[in-house]
């Protein structure tokens, strides 16, 4: 049985077979952008909001993907087509209105972004995404998405060790994944080929495999946050690819 903020066993979990690969990477890593990273900490609670007809800076082909009933998006705005760099800023809805929550620096794939992701491709996919389940190494801190709390999803420790923590806390991106399943489960229904294992995962300091990376604080933020009842999804892409 699905319930909001209830731990799934790790035996449900074990069941899955470990898809790490599309989400942290082994190689490539120098941390050299660590000054960008959001390891700090988040940059607190945004400035107020009058209130927001729309999310700002996205054009209307990816806000008609917004589903009416969503009334929290995280929008993820990368600096450039090539750039690891991105800002995660969350929204709620409150009536009509879009209201700016908060906001921290963050990570997406080390080439950029793509709208046509691919296995292995180093880029984040471009597009809208819900946001169904979740999971982690450490102890549910509270989640109201369904929570797997399992050491299936250790990063593997021949990764850089600046890696090792990348999946304390993990809330899966519904793309190419079965919902209602924990992060780790292997299940593509659109087939290897169009990758999968896209999630927001704690910060490491440079660009991923194609997951959005943030700090641990903002991990804690959105598992706490982030609400089954509101509809939550993600709206990804570099700045470009969101206004278009």
């Amino acid at each position: 049985m699905r319930i909001a903020g209830v731990v799934r066993t790790a035996a449900a979990a074990a069941a899955c077979s470990v898809v790490l690969t599309s989400c942290g990477g082994s190689g490539g890593d120098d941390g050299g952008e660590a000054a960008h990273s959001a390891q700090g900490g988040d940059r607190g609670a945004a400035r107020t909001d009058a209130g927001l007809k729309r999310i700002p800076d996205v054009g209307d082909r990816l806000q008609a993907r917004i589903p009416k009933n969503a009334r929290q998006v995280v929008a993820v705005y990368g600096e450039g087509e090539d750039s690891a760099k991105a800002t995660v800023v969350l929204y709620t809805k409150a009536g009509a209105a879009w209201k700016k929550t908060r906001s921290w620096p963050a990570h997406n794939g080390k080439k950029g972004w793509t709208p046509d992701h691919r296995e292995g491709d180093k880029r984040s996919p471009v597009g809208v995404f819900t946001l169904s389940d979740a999971g982690g190494v450490l102890a549910d801190p509270g989640a109201r998405l369904p929570y797997t709390r399992t050491a299936a999803l250790q990063a593997p420790h021949y990764w850089p060790k600046t890696h090792w923590h990348d999946f304390d806390y993990v809330v899966a991106i519904d793309y190419n994944r079965v919902k209602g399943t924990p992060p780790n489960d292997p299940t593509r229904p659109q087939g290897q080929s169009k990758g999968g294992s896209i999630w927001l995962h704690m910060d490491h300091g440079s660009g991923t495999s194609g997951c959005v990376s943030l700090s641990k604080s903002g991990m804690e933020y959105l598992l706490r946050t982030l609400d089954p009842k509101l509809r939550p999804v993600v709206v990804m892409g570099d700045r470009a690819a969101l206004k278009s």
